[in-house]
């Protein structure tokens, strides 16, 4: 299943917010830098589904595709 993220890299908050059916935004801590920011996306997405996740697009940008995996 693939999903879009809006992400908000460097923010006081961590959080999930989902807007659509595949449509969600992300608050993390983690700034852009040394792709620390995707690092956390993908551990903070895998603990929210319980699965495995995966960036298919969007590496250095705000708006992603994420892969879900089974």
């Amino acid at each position: 299943m693939k999903i879009k993220i809006k992400l908000h890299p460097n923010s006081s908050q961590e959080k999930i917010e989902k807007i659509l059916e595949n449509n969600y935004e992300v608050w993390i801590k983690e700034k852009p830098i040394d792709n620390q920011a995707n690092i956390e996306l993908c551990k903070i997405l895998k603990k929210y589904f319980g699965k495995p996740v995966k960036i298919k697009s969007g590496f250095t940008s705000r708006n992603k595709i994420i892969e879900i995996l089974e």
